[in-house]
């Protein structure tokens, strides 16, 4: 029998049969084999029938200390590698896999070199020789905190793919979902199969251009330090969701190589919408109320009242509305006990005051010609005054030309695409009208935008009313 110490291992070989050398062409039998245990990440050693170590490789000498020369041989590991009082039922437990299926899975304490204590997690099986008896046993180890964190990794992967109230995506180097959660795929409005593969356009209509170019700068450079807020339209059979999604971005490597090869992207996403959507119209409120105190203490000193109607409208125009026309009835005023008298002979309204439809600038008073404005039936700015309340407006998504005529026959700037019209009422009477238009870059008036609308046309009806006043007693 020979015996080879090279990485802790022993080769049996017949009284007639020469130890052969792999040489310059090949590699032996005993060096790929010690390859193989010294490049486990795993400690291993194993027994034969009559517990000698016949095993021992590099990770074991890491954790434990002992050298393959000093292991390789001994008898059992009393005395050494476990205490004198423990060997007995140690040995037994390592011992009994020859005679038990399967793989069994211990925890013992093992002394190092130095005398300290590992406590390790094994698994052990049997060796099987030649005509299948058992003829040894093998033992994998590692220290019991790394198997722990090994397990608590696996176990929140699962956790996040499974049970997480998050999305979480995983997201390949060529930019394609290769793991969802469930989550995710709600939010993502399809299945967790489906979207997998699949390019990130098919799924968002639009957003895709920033969340792709925020995985590429993660590929490239690593995470970022903090999460960034995406608005998306997600496709859906139901159409287009606009959503707000807060995410997270992990840049994912191999842990087998030397060099960081990144693997993907680690998406981490929670839905946001309601709560931005809730900031968004707090943040606009605070704004609409600090230009109607503007306005008011801009207003307060105009010597003209016609003047502090024009800085009501132009305070109001900024990030309301491109354009403004302030329209009066002719006679200066409705009472309400004139409606029937109204729907007989219709409404008649003289302008007032108006944006400039060149370049920007403050609003400008009408001539003293007093000239009705030839609106037909059906204005929006005649139905506001009849029904004493807003009235909305808008051409939509149409083609250029008719979204031109549109505003012109309503005698407005070509370019208003969407109109709002509040009555100026003040002192229980309908002195005309306010008409804000904005242009095809901005979203149709909506219900919000209409109580605002009305705040500003109050106070631009009192200024008129104070103006009628004076001019009154002049």
């Amino acid at each position: 029998m020979s015996a080879s110490r090279r990485s802790g291992t022993t080769d049996e070989l017949g009284p007639d049969e020469p130890e052969r050398d792999g040489g310059p062409e090949g590699v032996g039998g005993s060096d790929l084999l010690a390859a193989l245990l010294d490049g486990m990440d795993a400690a291993l050693c194993a027994f034969d029938a009559d517990g000698v170590l016949t095993h021992w490789n590099r990770e074991a000498e890491r954790i434990l200390g002992w050298t393959a020369a000093e292991a390789v041989g001994r008898q059992g590991l009393a005395g050494w590698a476990v205490r004198s009082a423990d060997a007995e039922e140690v040995e037994g437990r390592l011992m009994s896999a020859m005679q038990a299926p399967g793989r069994q899975v211990n925890e013992f304490a093992l002394l190092t070199k130095d005398g300290g204590r590992v406590l390790v997690r094994t698994q052990s099986a049997a060796v099987r020789g030649p005509d299948g008896k058992p003829a040894g046993v093998y033992c994998a180890f590692s220290e019991v905190h790394a198997q722990i964190d090994l397990e608590r990794s696996i176990a929140l992967s699962e956790a996040l793919f499974e049970d997480a109230s998050w999305g979480v995506v995983l997201v390949d180097a060529d930019l394609r979902p290769a793991v969802v959660n469930s989550h995710a795929a709600r939010a993502l409005g399809t299945g967790r199969t489906s979207v997998l593969g699949r390019p990130l356009g098919e799924l968002l209509a639009q957003g895709v251009e920033e969340l792709e170019a925020a995985l590429t700068h993660v590929l490239a450079e690593g995470a970022p330090p903090a999460p960034a807020e995406i608005w998306v339209s997600v496709r859906t059979p139901e159409g287009h969701q606009r959503r707000c999604w807060r995410s997270g971005f992990l840049r994912l490597a191999s842990p087998l190589t030397e060099e960081p090869v990144p693997l993907g992207v680690g998406w981490l996403f929670q839905d946001v919408t309601e709560a931005k959507q809730l900031e968004q119209e707090a943040s606009l409120l605070r704004f609409r109320a600090q230009q109607l105190h503007r306005a008011a203490r801009a207003a307060a000193e105009c010597e003209d009242p016609r003047d502090a109607a024009t800085v009501h409208l132009d305070f109001a125009l900024a990030g309301f509305a491109d354009h403004a026309i302030v329209d009066r009835v002719v006679g200066g005023s409705l009472n309400d006990n004139d409606r029937d008298g109204m729907r007989t002979t219709g409404v008649r309204l003289v302008r007032v005051a108006a944006t400039p439809t060149g370049a920007p600038g403050p609003s400008l008073l009408a001539g003293a010609a007093g000239l009705p404005v030839r609106y037909g039936e059906g204005h929006p700015a005649l139905q506001c005054v009849e029904r004493v309340g807003s009235v909305r407006a808008s051409i939509g998504t149409a083609p250029p030309e008719q979204a031109r005529e549109w505003a012109r026959v309503r005698q407005w700037p070509v370019d208003a695409v969407h109109a709002l019209c509040a009555v100026l009422r003040s002192r229980g009477r309908t002195l005309g009208v306010v008409t804000f238009l904005r242009g095809g870059g901005r979203s149709q008036f909506e219900r919000s935008d209409s109580i605002y609308a009305e705040d500003v046309a109050v106070r631009i009806a009192a200024a008129l009313d104070l103006a009628g006043a004076a001019g009154e007693k002049q």
